[in-house]
């Protein structure tokens, strides 16, 4: 099922996400929770894409599988960075020949032990790229993402709207938005889209805070701001990290309610592979789904 059909409703989307393994790492370490995953019913599971492309075999492999054997439709990430012509043409041969209908398509990061890595080299430079040439090619549903404080390389807010706005007439079914920490930020965001004409759905990401180093070094990498009120939180729990991971969980369930509330589209829960804090979470949220 393409996933823009979601939106059709009236009904907050559902989704989360979770990534595939390290290559020296069985895939059963994931396999083994997809069972849990799908038994929280969500509208559907997203499989992110290994740095430089180090996963992207398992990737493909997992949207099969939660798909096809967990009964929850899927959507793959899809990164151009680092690929040749002929690997991204074979990409999407292989999505398709797996059934996957559903792609978030971006330009990705930097190839492992690459950090100075020069875009302008890649076969395409900008995700708007790589949608446009994706659309001109297959039917697929195509998600991308979004960036509610900017993407960090852009060097104004404004500017990066309007790289937006390109990738969204690029061929864009919906958006997905990077991780924040302030409601507030994303309402402007919003705002601000849809001031300049950009009028396709928007997920908002959410990324549970289980540890303060973690956080700390993902929000510097993406550029999201941490509110005095979550820094506070950490400074207080930094030595507890089980009282951590609770305070954690009940500030995702109160940001996700707040969303909720004033009328989101869609959540999308980065969950970090984790079953049990990502079912408490839509309990504690109102988001649980008590099907049958």
């Amino acid at each position: 099922m393409r996933l823009d059909q979601l939106f059709r409703s009236e009904k907050t989307v559902i989704s989360h996400e979770i990534f595939p393994p390290k290559i020296d790492t069985p895939l059963e370490t994931i396999l083994n929770k997809l069972g849990r995953f799908a038994s929280m019913h969500p509208d559907f599971i997203s499989v992110t894409y290994g740095a430089g492309g180090s996963g992207k075999g398992r990737t493909i492999e997992l949207a099969a599988n939660i798909r096809k054997e967990q009964g929850v439709e899927s959507m793959a990430h899809f990164t151009c960075v680092g690929h040749s012509m002929e690997q991204i043409d074979h990409m999407i041969s292989e999505l398709k020949s797996s059934g996957i209908e559903n792609i978030l398509a971006l330009r990705g990061d930097p190839p492992i032990g690459q950090p100075d890595f020069d875009f302008s080299k890649n076969v395409f430079r900008y995700a708007s790229d790589l949608i446009a040439y994706i659309r001109s090619k297959a039917e697929f549903c195509i998600a991308a993402a979004a960036y509610v404080e900017g993407h960090i390389d852009a060097k104004r807010r404004s500017e990066d709207l309007r790289n937006l706005k390109t990738k969204v007439d690029s061929g864009v079914d919906f958006l997905v938005t990077q991780l924040f920490f302030d409601n507030r930020m994303f309402y402007d965001f919003l705002e601000k889209a849809q001031t300049i004409g950009i009028r396709v759905p928007v997920i908002a990401g959410i990324m549970p805070v289980f540890r303060s180093d973690q956080i700390k070094r993902i929000a510097s990498l993406c550029g999201a701001a941490l509110p005095a009120n979550l820094v506070m939180m950490m400074d207080k729990y930094q030595d507890r990290p089980e009282e951590l991971k609770k305070a954690g969980i009940e500030f995702a369930a109160a940001q996700i309610k707040d969303l909720v509330e004033n009328g989101v589209q869609g959540v999308h829960l980065l969950t970090m592979n984790r079953p049990d804090e990502t079912e408490e979470i839509l309990k504690l949220s109102g988001l649980w789904r008590d099907v049958g």
